[in-house]
């Protein structure tokens, strides 16, 4: 292809030179930043404002811009048109797009846009935008899964089950004590990414390509339009900054580690060894050899999701390492990971779904509960209780549980002259202090399973879940 038939670049004018075919088309991103369409449009809309408030558009000129760009959106706002985005051969990327089809429609004046601004603030800008966005998602959906294990939690009211301390039976819970320590993992998660939404949210148009904009802009115009706090402080960090896709992804690892434990949990429950948790048919598939079985692939694949998520924190890790300011093509390459995750939202979306449709086993778990010998701490508590050291009421109920294993009973199956053979303390009173309802209330703290305070905690839970979704919401709109 000659230099004449290719199409005219953002940059050509210093070049005397085609670019290499093969090359061209393995420096294009086009192919992946169209993604950004709707923010870049948005990002563009602003930058006009601040061009007409600096006098370098009029105020027909900004509202032509504006329809134009508005039909541009509407143009390419269907899965057919964002392929069509995607193909253009003769865009180099998702800015240059938006310019040639801006000059087709509006001629000269389309190229005026650009005027005070660079490719370097501009992806700055969009990705921010994006991520924003993405975040505002990911926190409804996180809100839904929230919501499913509370409803799940109240729901099971007084059911019990076993908790495990190295996946050996430890002391017995409510059911709705272990689902809502999830919802407390959701809590800190939505925490990380509203705090990564907070710092993002400075607007870099107006940086120019590293030094500043050229023009007198207001940049606070362009900010305020797009719902950003304020403008960046430093045009070098601005234009050169991702920490914001590596602290977004860095805070989906962290929700994707709880939902691989929750899918975890549920896959080890759902077992016939376990017989917690019965999956339910519309979230589990079958075998195509086994006619009887029910595969738990939603949470085995959710298991794995983390490992995506994690690849991706890693990638940009590499990437922004030791990179020199400002801005380095290397950056480009932060994007694919950015965009690699949307799978997030939809997927939080549907553990909220599959969280509202299990069925626990309640019979099952709460024999579970009953046996091995849960009750020992409490035993020990007992003791403590009597003027005991807790060293040697440890002591004590670890024999006491030693002569049970040998008869095959429980401690609370021992006779009192049993028991009174490991100390003069035991009382008939201990026998009360170690039934299911007292094991459970003897955790009688903030934070513990004792019946009160999870009732409490159930309280509390829906109003703190709340601000989550608020928070999505109003991340959700900004970012559009």
């Amino acid at each position: 292809m000659s230099n004449q038939q290719q199409p005219v670049k953002m940059w050509s004018g210093r070049f005397r030179e085609p670019l290499d075919a093969e090359f061209e088309s393995w420096q294009r991103s086009i192919v992946f930043d169209w993604r950004l369409l709707d923010c870049e449009l948005a990002a563009s809309k602003a930058h006009a404002s601040a061009l007409i408030a600096a006098k370098i558009l009029t105020e027909s000129e900004g509202a032509e811009l504006r329809a134009a760009l508005d039909a541009i959106g509407a143009e390419y706002a269907s899965e057919a048109g964002k392929v069509l985005v995607r193909d253009d051969p003769a865009a180099e990327d998702i800015h240059h797009f938006v310019e040639m089809k801006l000059a087709e429609r509006i001629g000269s004046l389309g190229l005026k846009l650009h005027t005070g601004r660079s490719r370097n603030e501009q992806i700055a800008t969009d990705l921010r935008l994006y991520v924003r966005g993405q975040i505002g998602l990911v926190l409804q959906s996180l809100s839904a899964w929230a919501n499913a294990l509370v409803e799940q939690a109240r729901a099971a009211g007084d059911a019990v089950m076993p908790s495990y301390t190295h996946m050996q039976r430890a002391e017995p819970v409510l059911v709705a004590h272990w689902l809502l320590a999830y919802v407390e993992m959701i809590l800190r998660d939505a925490a990380r990414l509203g705090d990564c939404a907070a710092r993002l949210n400075y607007c870099p148009l107006g940086s120019g390509a590293v030094a500043g904009a050229t023009l007198a802009l207001d940049r606070s115009i362009a900010a305020r339009e797009l719902g950003f706090a304020a403008p960046t402080a430093n045009s070098m960090d601005a234009t050169s900054d991702r920490d914001f896709v590596l602290e977004y992804l860095q805070a989906l690892t962290f929700v994707g580690l709880h939902l691989s434990r929750f899918a975890e949990e549920i896959t080890l429950y759902a077992t016939a060894e376990f017989g917690f948790v019965t999956l339910p048919e519309a979230f589990s598939t079958g075998s195509s050899a086994m006619p009887q079985k029910k595969n738990p692939d939603l949470t085995e694949l959710i298991r794995a999701k983390v490992g995506r998520i994690h690849g991706a924190a890693e990638a940009v890790t590499l990437q922004l390492k030791g990179l020199p300011l400002a801005y380095n093509k290397d950056m480009q390459e932060t994007q694919e990971p950015a965009f690699s995750v949307s799978f997030v939202a939809p997927m939080l979306a549907l553990v909220a779904r599959f969280t509202a449709a299990l069925q626990f086993n309640r019979e099952r778990m709460n024999e579970a509960a009953q046996s091995g010998y849960l009750n020992a701490m409490a035993a020990a508590t007992y003791l403590v209780h009597k003027g005991v050291p807790f060293r040697t009421a440890h002591e004590k109920i670890g024999h006491a549980v030693r002569f049970a294993i040998e008869k095959g009973l429980e401690l609370n199956d021992l006779t009192l002259e049993e028991l009174r053979q490991f100390g003069e303390e035991f009382e008939e009173d201990f026998f009360a202090a170690v039934t299911l309802t007292a094991t459970l209330d003897c955790h009688d703290v903030i934070g513990g399973t004792a019946h009160e305070r999870v009732r409490e905690a159930l309280a509390a839970a829906s109003e703190r879940i709340a601000g989550i979704a608020i928070f999505g919401r109003e991340a959700v709109h900004a970012g559009a």
